[in-house]
This record gives C-alpha cells, structure tokens and sequence, in this order.
C-alpha cells in the first residue's frame, strides 16, 4: 500500500504527540522481533498504537494484517479504539470515504483468549475438535464439576475437605495442569513415584508426613480431573485453559504457524509478563520459533503480580531467545522509562522499592519523571496507635481532601486483602463521602452480603458451624454466648448418641458406610437446631436437661423453621433462591432500618452482588446454589480477583485490592494496612507439598524459576520454606511497586501497632518504613508517628471491648424505632383492611 507517513517527526504532528527517544525507537524499529520493557506509567498504548500507524502509514503492512493480543475485553476494547483513532488522526484511514465495494481494512485486535477460540474454530478439525464446541462459562464449569463429583464412584479416602471445596480444587488443578500442559496421567504416575519413594524415607516431623498425604489426595483429585475432562468432551464444551491447550497444540502444525503468519504480517502482544507458559508455547509455536516473524511484546517484569494464576515471568525474560531473528540472534531488548503519570518524588520511592526487582532481570531500567515534573509528587504518611485509629486517619484525611475540592473518582484505596473494606466504606459513608467497593471478593466482606451468603452456606451444608454461628450472634437472633455454648453441647450429645446407637448395631454402620455417612465426621450445630422443632419449647421435654434460656427456645425453634422452610427451595433457579432468602429472613428490612446514608450503600452493594449472581446464573438455567457457593469461595479465597470486575464510572472513593489496581490510576491513593505480616505478605503462595490442588514444581513448564525441594528430610522442608518465603517476598515487592506508582500526586500510607484483636503489637511493615525514610528525607509529610508499645503494653481494643460492648449488642435506638414504626404503619392498615372487610353486606 502506499506510503502516507515519511519520518518519525511527521508522525508526532499527526498524532500531536511529543514521543520521547525511547518511544520514538520503539515506534519506528524495523519489523523484527523485539521486546519493550514498558515501565509503570510509561505510554506503552501509546506506543503500540503509534506503530501500527507507522507500519501501515508507511505501507510496510495493510491495516487488516496487523494483530494485537491483551488480556482483558476491555484492554483490548482500548487499545482498538486507540489505534482506529490514531489511524484516522494521522490521516492513514479516512472514516469519510467508505467504498462498500471495498471497506478498510482494520487491524484485528482480541483477547488472548479470543484469539485461541477463533484458532480452534479455523484449525480445531485438524486435532479431531468438532466445530460444535461451545465455551463453559463460570456457572456451568462450577456446576458441572459439583455433578462431576456427585457422580464419581469412589471411593476417595484422601480427599478429606468439604463437597463445596473440593469442586473448587477440581477445578483449580484441571486449570493447573493446562496451563502447563501436563496430561493428569503424567502427574498421577509422578505422585505414585513421589509416594513410592517415600515410603522409605524417615518422615520426622509434620511437614514432612503431610507430604505423602497431599500425594494421595492429588492423585485422587487427578482422577476427578479426567472425569471432569470426560464430561466436558460428552457435552461439547471448553474451558479457558482448554482453549489455550489445544491452540498450543495446534501451534506445533507447521501449516497452521504458516498460516497464520501470512496472514497476520505484524503481531503486538500487550502484557507479556502476564502470559502463562501454555500462552507462551502456542505464541512461540505460531509466530516465533526462529522465524524471526515481526512480533512486538510489551510487558514489565516488575509488575509481574499473577503468578498465583499461573504467569510465567520468565516468558519476559526469555523473550529474545524464544523468538529469535531468522539468523539464530536473539531478538531486540528496548526500553521505556520516562513515566509521564507521578511526581518524580513519587518515582523515587518506587525507583527504591524495585532496585531488587530490577536486579533480577535484563533491560529493566529506574522510572524517570517528564521533564519538570522531578519535584512533584508528595507522600503522607501515618502510624496509629491501632486499628481503628488507623481507618479514622484514612477516612479523614480523604474526606478532608473531598471537602477541599478534590473529585472522590481521583481518590482510591487499595488494600492488601478485602479484611478491612466493611470498616473502610462504613467509615467514609459516616463521612458522607461516596464510596464504592469494587470486585467480588471485595463485597464477601461487607456485612449484608456476608449475611446473604451465610444463610445460603448454612441451606446447602449442616455443617457450616461458622456461617450459623454469624447469624445466630447477628442483629436479628441475638443469641447470647451461654446459649450458644450450651447449643454445642448438645451438637456434641447427639454425635456420642449416633455413636452409641451405632456401635451396637453392625447393619446400621455397614448401610452408613456404604451412604457414606459418618456420624462422627462433624458436629452440625444445624442437627442440634432442628431439635428445637422435635421438642417442647419451655421446660419439661425430654430432650437432655440443658438450661436454655426460653427467649433463646424459642429463636432457635423460629430459625429452624424458617430454615427448613427455605430448604424446600434449593432446587428452585438460583436467583429465586436468593430472593427467598432474603424475603424470608427480613434481610432487605434490615437495611431499611439502617441510617439513610448508610442503607443507601448497602442496599447498592446487595443489588451489585445480586448482579454477580444473575450473571453466574445467566448462562446456566440450572444454576445450582452448591455450584454458586463453589465459585464464592473461591473468590474469597484468591482475593487478587477472581472476576474482572473493574471500577465504575461513578463519582465515588474506589476501595478495591492492590492487584485489582493495575493498569489504573488516580490523583491520590491511599494505602493503609502497612502493618508487619500483612503487606508485604508473611502467608506464601500455596505449597504443593501441602495442597493437593497445586502441580509439583517439577511438572511445571516454568521450573527453572521456582524452588523445589532438594532432599526428603527435615533440613530439605527448612530450605524449601525459607526458598518459598523467599519467593513471595520478591512477588510482594511487585505488589508493592504496583501499589506505588498508581497516584499521579498523592499518596497516603499508613500502619499501626494494635490491630483489631491481636495480643501482640504489629508495627509498621517494611514498606512503611520505606514511605518513612522517604518522607524523612525531606520528600513528604510524616502526620503522625506513634512510639513502639512498652513490653508490658496490652492491645488496648481489647480492654475497650471487654468493657463498652455487651454481647449480643445492644440494638440501634434508631433503627429500633424505625422498625416500629413500620410495624406499627403496617399492622394499622392490616386491621383497616380487616374492618373494611368485615364491615361488608354479606352476600
């Protein structure tokens, strides 16, 4: 095609942007393999679009013959709109002139996952894939492995946890093993060699003996897996990491590399250090390979945060050697480092931060700021006596800065774990500030859907002790501590009954094992609940003598009722479900009563998690609640995000966790929690020395850059510990590095000594200390910072809540009164409606 644009500074007017040297190589490099590590707030977009325009406005490629890879719909919906407009703005495209006879091209720009759909649509025959297969959506991958597991024979003595875990397992290893494409047979013969080995080894303490325990249960799990495989294949469906697995199958055809690469001329991949090494084998298999195909990956390895889902940062690292030029060289390193977002001061707490990080791999170079912003940028910081000293410091330096002017969209908090985010958003509310919680995880923590979501964990399993015990101390059974201690005893009279009755009976243990019914496994406090239905509510009944109170009887009486009501439900749609729950047990009347500010946001946050729910249930009209549960703990459980959810557009405080904050920013963050243990992180990545759900380090195909264990004995566990302690504290420093550089002006970080609960002071963590020394330095503001606690100190919170607060609390006068009144308005227009009808002519 012909040439439009002639010289990269023609291009900067078009485009009317003043590209840096760095971006302008980057931009106008020959079309060969090269790598670009973009650092934080670097344009890398802006790059990408850029040389697309270059290429095809300097006729070295059609637009159409262009492929951009990213992760998310919406990074992919970006960096489209980015380059159409780019293409137009230059003037390469003309959006006036439209031949129907001959439309633009445009370049095609998707998912990574999209683009392994489409190569399994063109090419899947070639592997034996029908056309027909459809992709399994969260609700039907949950829901067919709970079916899955219903179904399987067994029997699975290994697999000791519970039904709702175990489908979460299932599917987090089926998931594992894709990524990293090893057959689940491959991994059921290398724990039976692990097992074989270690049946002479001398097992000599505890980490050691759960090691052959975890074995058993992997490869039980492993069956599942081919099971669950079984059933997605009878039924025609896919998942992601299936998806994946099979393009990278496909990608070893030379024909369809051949294919592919004729008709795609030049490829951009968005986030490479995000790519798992299943991605990188079907990428690499396609476009690279020594074909020195024009392939551009933009990534930093400093923001590498998810290897818990199976990123590979080596894939960065080994960029060059995996799609090498023609003639055998490695591909070109580049690298963009002016950061046009911070403050340079900000930059330079980041820069100190990352010096390990960049220690450990090539071409990565300390951020720079533009051109006269290098004294821009300030960093609060705050260490509080305790906790909740804490959020008061947090909520009000953010509602002071609202109160000044500042829009609250500028504003976010980013934590490290959605622990805090109920006090947080409770906090800004009573600030009048408006707040949003954003992501799945996030909404499992506030109150009125961890209250939702007990009821359903208590329908589906009886023996959800924790989630019964919720609602019971909850506002509405206010059940005291020596009613419910004398409720476990009686859980604990009737498992030694069912104990008794069963020991003398041979027949009835033999039909409760071939049921799979163990007595003895749990104590249900639910069985115990039902017990109120089957005897006298005051006095008198046989029913073992304990000395409940009578308001007690009778609540529990009352919710076993309305418990066993809503069972009759279960297998009603999952959003009927969900409905009931809340009509039956006045969930939605509770908020109703609450403080108007206050019940405006939680009624908003109950409807954005009935939101989540209608949309598990939208591609499944069998949605099960069991199912639902499943694909809940799991989110509770990986609190970086299960979902994709991303901010709104609202004009609201954003309150959402580190990793869901990358590729964002905003005028000012907020960071607390800055505590020692907590982030950084002491809890490591799941070992798969302890968790049948997790591949051994061998099988995976990025190894080389994990520990493992050298020897079976106790000094081997003790070094294979402290390697993976040693692993997370690097992955908590590009959480870290990521946290930092999302403020363009401010940033507000902040500890204390005493948590919530704890009977030793926490302190301020490493991170903190480095926003100190920064701050000290003369670069920020240290607002306040309380001496370390005297060794005979105790947690004050403590103190505070043995002596002001009654169990179960007192009732909200307010609130109290406004449920009355309701009452008494409803119950007024009840007996209206009764006389007006009595008081009818009879017919």
């Amino acid at each position: 095609m012909p040439a439009r644009i002639t010289d990269p500074e023609q291009l900067k007017e078009l485009l009317g942007i003043p590209f840096t040297p760095e971006q302008t190589a980057c931009i106008i490099a020959p079309p060969a393999p090269q790598v670009i590590v973009a650092g934080a707030g670097s344009g890398k977009t802006t790059v990408m679009a850029a040389r697309v325009v270059w290429l095809v406005g300097t006729g070295q490629v059609a637009p159409e013959q262009v492929l951009g890879l990213t992760f998310t719909n919406k990074a992919a919906g970006e960096l489209a709109e980015r380059v159409r407009k780019a293409l137009v703005k230059a003037g390469v495209t003309d959006p006036d002139i439209i031949d129907p006879d001959n439309p633009p091209g445009e370049p095609v720009i998707s998912t990574y996952h999209a683009f392994a759909g489409r190569l399994l649509t063109d090419h899947g025959l070639r592997i034996g894939l029908e056309p027909s297969s459809r992709l399994l959506a969260d609700a039907t991958r949950y829901q067919l492995a709970a079916r899955v597991l219903r179904e399987a024979p067994g029997p699975y003595p290994a697999l000791t946890r519970s039904f709702a875990d175990l489908v979460s397992d299932l599917l987090t290893l089926d998931s594992e093993l894709a990524e990293h494409l090893v057959r689940p047979e491959e991994l059921r013969a290398w724990d039976a060699g692990l097992l074989r080995t270690l049946q002479d080894v001398k097992l000599t303490n505890a980490d050691l003996r759960k090691v052959p325990e975890t074995a058993a249960a992997r490869r039980e799990l492993a069956e599942l897996v081919l099971r669950y495989r079984a059933a997605k294949r009878e039924r025609d469906l896919l998942d992601f990491g299936d998806q994946i697995a099979l393009a990278a199958r496909l990608a070893e055809l030379p024909e369809v590399g051949r294919l592919l690469r004729d008709e795609f001329r030049v490829v951009l991949l968005d986030e490479y250090q995000d790519t798992s090494v299943a991605q990188r084998v079907l990428l690499a298999g396609l476009f690279g390979g020594g074909t020195g195909h024009p392939v551009t990956a933009v990534g930093d390895p400093c923001q590498a945060i998810y290897g818990w889902r199976g990123a590979s940062v080596a894939n960065l690292d080994d960029f060059p050697e995996h799609f090498a030029h023609a003639d055998g060289s490695p591909a070109t390193r580049q690298a963009l480092s002016e950061n046009r977002r911070s403050g340079g001061r900000l930059l330079d707490l980041a820069n100190g931060l990352a010096g390990p990080l960049r220690a450990m791999h090539a071409g990565v170079e300390a951020l720079r700021p533009a051109p006269g912003a290098e004294r821009d940028g300030v960093v609060r910081c705050a260490l509080l006596r305790t906790h909740a000293e804490e959020i008061d410091w947090i909520a009000d330096s953010i509602a002071h800065l609202v109160n000044t002017g500042k829009a609250p969209g500028e504003i976010a908090v980013l934590c490290r774990t959605a622990t805090d985010f109920a006090e947080i958003q409770g906090a800004l509310v009573a600030r009048d500030v408006p707040v949003e919680v954003v992501g799945l995880s996030g909404l499992l923590h506030l109150p009125e859907v961890a209250d939702l979501v007990a009821v359903c964990e208590v329908l589906q399993d009886p023996g959800a002790n924790a989630a019964l015990v919720r609602l019971l101390t909850g506002p509405r059974w206010r059940i005291g501590p020596r009613d419910l201690a004398l409720l476990g005893r009686r859980a604990r009279l009737l498992v030694a009954h069912a104990r008794a009755d069963a020991g003398d009976d041979p027949d009835r243990r033999l039909a409760e094992a071939v049921e799979g019914v163990d007595p003895a496994e749990v104590i249900s406090l639910a069985d115990a609940l039902d017990t109120f239905l089957e005897t006298p509510l005051e006095g008198g009944g046989d029913d073992d003598g304990l000395p409940f109170s009578p308001d007690a009887r009778v609540r529990f009486a009352r919710l076993a009722a309305e418990l066993r009501d809503l069972r009759r439900s279960l297998s009603d749609p999952l959003m009927d479900v969900l409905h009931r729950v809340l009509a039956v047990t006045g969930l939605e009347v509770e908020l109703s009563a609450s403080p108007h500010a206050l019940a405006a946001r939680r009624r908003e946050t109950l409807s954005n998690f009935l939101d989540v729910a209608a949309s598990f249930a939208a591609t499944e009209s069998e949605a099960s609640l069991l199912a639902f549960l499943g694909f809940l703990r799991t989110a509770a459980q990986y609190e970086k995000g299960l979902d994709n959810a991303l901010p709104g557009g609202e004009n609201t405080v954003k309150v959402l966790t580190a990793h869901r904050s990358k590729g964002l920013e905003w005028d000012v963050v907020a960071v607390p929690g800055l505590v020692t243990g907590t982030f950084p992180s002491a809890q490591g990545r799941e070992k798969w020395t302890a968790q049948a759900k997790v591949l051994p380090h061998e099988l995976r195909g990025d190894a080389d850059t994990l520990p493992d264990v050298e020897a079976w004995d106790s000094r081997g566990m003790k070094a294979f510990h402290e390697a993976m302690k040693e692993h997370q504290h690097t992955e908590e420093l590009r959480l870290g590095y990521v946290t930092f550089t999302r403020p363009r002006s401010l940033l507000l970080g902040s500890g204390h000594w005493w948590g919530p609960t704890q009977k030793k002071p926490r302190g301020p963590s490493d991170f903190l200390m480095a926003l100190h020394d920064h701050c000290a330095a003369g670069h920020g503001e240290i607002e306040v910072w309380t001496d370390e606690p005297a060794e005979d100190d105790e947690n004050p919170a403590l103190h505070q809540t043995a002596a002001d607060q009654a169990w179960p609390l007192p009732l909200d006068d307010t609130a109290l009164a406004r449920r009355r009144a309701a009452a008494e308005t409803v119950l007024a227009h009840l007996d209206a409606l009764a006389a007006a009808e009595h008081g009818r002519p009879a017919a």
